[in-house]
């Protein structure tokens, strides 16, 4: 039987990578619909080679233009994520959510009753409201998938070990494109600099965030939340080869790792067929290429005079809803840095800021029911952040 799919931002990097594995399998799937924001040209062509009948285009002008080409054709056009329902009529066997940014969480949240499996790639979602999604997948009996490689590498290494035996987890980073700069150094960088990311190929919001370490703080959010893992047992490394991404220490002196390659095939293919697969139908391993068991690994603490956003570690969790602020507050700030708005030093220094602010803390304490109360948060975050750029 086809396995039936949908996947939630399909033009970014993430869906882009998905469809390259299912390709493989074409016979074998069904895909009911794809999204896009405004990429409706690269829509257009994933329809066109899986036969996909359903398209959601978030962008006004982009959905009116597709709505107008394919009147008289036999593919339907939407607007928004309220026609899930109308599209599928009987669970889905999995969907994968990578729309970016907090955009992804109502159409995340809402897909849940319809599949029995999500995959979510959508870190922003899962740190600023894991108690509503997972509240929503345990009501729904739908199975949760981490897709980041980090996260992706810490299920399978916490596979039969209790939180007991754990000493720390370790989540890498590759230190990005200025892993070896100096602090002087930072004053100048341009976008440019920041989004040539030396191992993996991203968007242009996370490639800056790698930049930053962000990520890397927003992962180790994420990783507290999904595997209910005290933060005080959670690190960042700094590991340049990009090959391990995520180290188990237990408490009898055994250190696990999963090691390899720097593709996000090798995560969602795994997710995808639950391991059962093999990987060089899907890409050429550089161990083959290079005719190596395995490479020199490096790990080294972070230099929080190159990273000084990893201040953040101890306090992103200090308050229900810090990380929603971190989040928003890091969202506008990478936006105004790719326009040339902002100098890269400043992501930092304003979201420490905003930490500081007297009207934090009365945000930051809110327990959010819904996702309404969560979107007051970040939208008085995003404005607090614009007051601080002007």
């Amino acid at each position: 039987m086809r396995k039936k799919i949908a996947i939630l931002g399909s033009t970014g990097s993430i869906g882009k990578t998905l469809l390259k594995v299912l390709e493989k399998d074409k016979k074998n799937i069904k895909i009911y619909f794809l999204t896009a924001n405004k990429n409706y040209k690269e829509l257009i062509k994933q329809a066109k080679k899986f036969n996909v009948k359903n398209l959601i285009v978030k962008d006004k002008k982009s959905y009116l233009f597709l709505k107008k080409k394919f009147q008289n054709k036999n593919i339907k056009i939407y607007n928004n994520y309220d026609c899930f329902k109308k599209i599928i009529k009987k669970k889905l066997d999995y969907v994968m959510s990578s729309i970016v940014g907090l955009e992804g969480l109502k159409p995340t949240f809402e897909i849940i009753r319809f599949t029995k499996k999500i995959a979510v790639a959508n870190k922003e979602s899962l740190i600023c409201a894991w108690n509503l999604i997972n509240k929503e997948l345990k009501k729904n009996n739908t199975e949760f998938i981490p897709v980041d490689s980090e996260h992706f590498s810490i299920s399978k290494l916490l596979e039969n070990h209790k939180e007991s035996e754990i000493k720390k987890i370790y989540l890498t980073a590759s230190g990005g494109p200025f892993l070896n700069f100096k602090h002087s150094q930072l004053r100048k960088v341009k976008p440019k600099d920041a989004i040539k990311h030396p191992k993996w190929r991203m968007g242009k919001k996370i490639s800056v965030d790698s930049a930053t370490l962000m990520n890397k703080i927003l992962e180790l959010i994420e990783a507290q939340k999904l595997f209910n893992i005290p933060m005080k047992k959670l690190e960042i490394l700094i590991h340049p080869e990009s090959l391990v991404h995520a180290i188990l220490e237990l408490k009898n002196g055994l250190k696990k790792f999963i090691y390899h390659e720097t593709s996000m095939i090798i995560p969602l293919a795994n997710a995808m067929f639950d391991g059962n697969l093999n990987i060089d139908n899907y890409i050429n391993t550089n161990l083959n290429k290079n005719k190596k068991i395995i490479e020199n690994l490096v790990f080294e603490k972070v230099d929080k005079k190159i990273f000084p956003i990893i201040k953040l570690k101890n306090i992103a969790n200090k308050y229900p809803s810090s990380a929603i602020i971190i989040n928003a507050s890091n969202e506008i700030l990478v936006d105004h840095f790719l326009r040339k708005k902002i100098p890269f030093l400043s992501i930092s220094k304003i979201i420490m800021g905003i930490l500081r602010d007297r009207n934090y803390k009365k945000y930051a304490i809110r327990k959010p029911k819904n996702i309404e109360q969560i979107n007051k948060i970040d939208n008085w975050a995003r404005q607090i952040t614009i007051n601080k750029i002007k």
